[in-house]
């Protein structure tokens, strides 16, 4: 319990909306951009998941100018694993509350159990809203087709390396080889994409997103760069100083410990990293 109180600490902002909008209030005052986000996925029946609609609802309305209203949300959380009508309709009606405000809703990928399902989703949540957008590991041997199909619809997407532990069958499980893949999304992203986040922590992704943006003549204004609240402060901080979109992943919530719990359970090596950064900032 010790370690974990320790990363949450350093890595959640708080268990109340008001925890995680104080932070923003900090990041913003560097030039740095945040996402909010309300832990509690794998939710199995209705009404846990529609309460927990209400609150990232809630959250929209909560959250003041000029924080810019950028939330990131689960489907499980919001019952996708309960039905996927009820899902659907949460979404809506938290996508409605998300318009009215002139908030952005990213859906966040989980485990390959839930890639379709959650990509099915978000393309019909899509064909009434334009302001949601989805994320893809560059883990998953399917990312390079899934990200030309987004490209091709005119999808807003967060690129990331992914964090749960898949089979080989699917996903690749050499570094080498998913930093590769990293490089050639992003660089058909940075080419043809809708605002894209590249999302890691990496730093030769990092450089490979910064050179191929100025080898190609995108200006830091058509893309962002992602990292967690606590990793790496001081390299947002360079980014934003050099002229970059830095956007902070800002979890918060009574959740942190099965939050933690499941990382650990999914790969230890994603604490590891986490341990290797907190000296260098």
């Amino acid at each position: 319990m010790g370690l974990l109180a320790f990363l949450a600490r350093r890595f959640v902002a708080g268990e109340t909306a008001d925890d995680a909008i104080a932070v923003g209030q900090r990041l913003a005052r560097e030039g740095i951009r945040a996402t909010f986000d309300l832990l509690g996925e794998h939710v199995h029946d209705e009404k846990t998941a529609r309460a927990s609609a209400e609150a990232v609802i809630a959250l929209f309305a909560a959250i003041p100018p000029p924080l810019e209203r950028n939330v990131s949300v689960k489907l499980t959380q919001i019952g996708l694993d309960v039905s996927r009508e009820l899902c659907l309709a949460l979404m809506q009606d938290v996508l409605r509350a998300s318009r009215q405000v002139s908030g952005f809703v990213r859906i966040d990928m989980e485990g390959s159990r839930h890639t379709q399902a959650t990509l099915d989703a978000f393309r019909a949540l899509r064909r009434d809203f334009e302001n949601v957008g989805c994320v893809l590991q560059a883990q998953l041997r399917r990312t390079e087709t899934d990200v030309a199909e987004a490209i091709a619809r005119g999808d807003r997407v967060r690129l990331c390396k992914g964090a749960y532990r898949e089979p080989a069958t699917i996903a690749w499980t050499r570094m080498e080889d998913v930093r590769l893949s990293f490089r050639r999304s992003q660089e058909r992203l940075l080419a043809d994409g809708v605002a894209p986040a590249i999302a890691t922590h990496d730093e030769s992704l990092i450089r490979h997103a910064l050179d191929t943006a100025r080898a190609r003549g995108v200006g830091p204004e058509r893309f962002e760069l992602q990292m967690l609240l606590g990793l790496r402060p001081r390299r947002w901080r360079e980014l934003v100083a050099a002229g970059h979109r830095v956007r902070i992943y800002v979890p918060f919530g009574t959740h942190w410990l099965p939050y933690f719990l499941r990382r650990l359970r999914e790969r230890k090596e994603n604490v590891l990293f986490v341990l290797r950064h907190l000296a260098r900032g």
